[in-house]
């Protein structure tokens, strides 16, 4: 079976063929960072406005690029939700038109269960079941996935997800929007030893995690180094994202091998955008061969928002498939609704 998938949950337009025998045969990606740079942040009816000028022409490419046509395509798979209701309207109005005038099925699928998914398009792919840990923009939990469908929710953030506190963040401190992988890089050149900042919640006892006091604590040492020096210059702005980066990494770290405990499992996953943290991933190498557990990543390509990823999860649900025509959106949507697949 030939799936097409389309993902426009928030900034990003991504467009995938996977096939269910062969695999991901193409996927193309555009990111509306540029254009949202200028206010600061995501404005939601101009991403929704991209997303039509994007969806068909990067189908377009997609196929080419996969030497198919739409005839050869099966079924559709779009991103129903959650996400920013505009910009979900015009992936599941473009997936359902094709469908329509195709005469294929269509397929709803959850954005985080793509997310969630997404390492399966690694090499090697985990199997089931694991510990999943979702860094991705707007959401971080960690859950015990037993087979697709099956998720049990460990632990979440109880306010700001590790993204948003990155991006926040490196607002704080004066870098352009999106500043979550600046902060990233400019930790690389940080002293890790010159500022240490709270790990919230680093001993609650659960698993739950909260960032928003990391982002105060940030907020509130930037204040007294301006008050007292005038100013921040770049090796103290450097040594202030390595000291955030490795809070936030020493907290997700903890929970993640909580969970692995509490639940009895033996593989993590980690996927989402926050996934391609080179400091994250290399603290999870080292506790992965320290205490003997295996740890697996999606590609980089497919860290963020893509359509590999909702492709692969139509896939997979194609068995929920519906005719096109009636649709809905769910900008708000629990993951735990999502009904089980017998056999992952």
């Amino acid at each position: 079976m030939l799936v097409l998938g389309f993902e426009s949950s928030c900034d990003e337009t991504g467009v995938a063929l996977y096939d269910s025998e062969r695999g991901l045969i193409a996927h193309a990606l555009h990111t509306q960072m540029a254009m949202h740079a200028e206010y600061g942040g995501v404005v939601p009816e101009l991403a929704s406005r991209d997303h039509i000028r994007r969806a068909i022409p990067l189908a377009q490419e997609c196929l080419k690029s996969g030497g198919k046509t739409l005839a050869d395509v099966d079924a559709i798979a779009y991103t129903e939700g959650p996400g920013l209701g505009g910009a979900l309207l015009v992936g599941a109005s473009v997936a359902n038109a094709l469908a329509f005038g195709l005469g294929i099925p269509v397929v709803a699928v959850h954005h985080l269960e793509g997310h969630l998914l997404s390492p399966m398009l690694a090499d090697p792919a985990p199997a089931f079941p694991f510990v999943a840990l979702l860094v991705s923009g707007g959401h971080t939990q960690l859950m015990a996935v037993r087979a697709i469908g099956d998720y049990q929710t460990l632990g979440e953030t109880l306010d700001d997800a590790a993204g948003e506190a990155f991006d926040k963040t490196a607002k704080l401190l004066g870098l352009p929007y999106p500043g979550g992988p600046l902060l990233s890089k400019l930790a690389e050149s940080g002293d890790p030893l010159r500022f240490t900042l709270p790990r919230p919640m680093l001993h609650s006892g659960d698993l739950d995690m909260s960032f928003s006091g990391l982002k105060t604590a940030v907020l509130t040492l930037v204040r007294k180094i301006e008050r007292e020096a005038g100013g921040i210059d770049e090796q103290t702005r450097a040594d202030i994202c390595r000291a955030f980066q490795e809070a936030i990494v020493d907290v997700l770290l903890h929970k993640s091998l909580g969970a692995l405990k509490r639940s009895g499992l033996k593989r993590l996953v980690v996927a989402g955008g926050v996934g391609a943290n080179t400091q994250l991933r290399a603290a999870l190498d080292r506790a992965a061969a320290r205490h003997r557990f295996e740890v697996f990543y999606p590609p980089l390509s497919l860290c963020t928002d893509n359509g590999a990823m909702i492709a692969l999860a139509g896939c997979h649900r194609l068995a929920h498939a519906h005719p096109a025509g009636s649709y809905s959106v769910k900008p708000r949507w629990d993951l735990s609704a999502l009904p089980a697949l017998t056999g992952g």
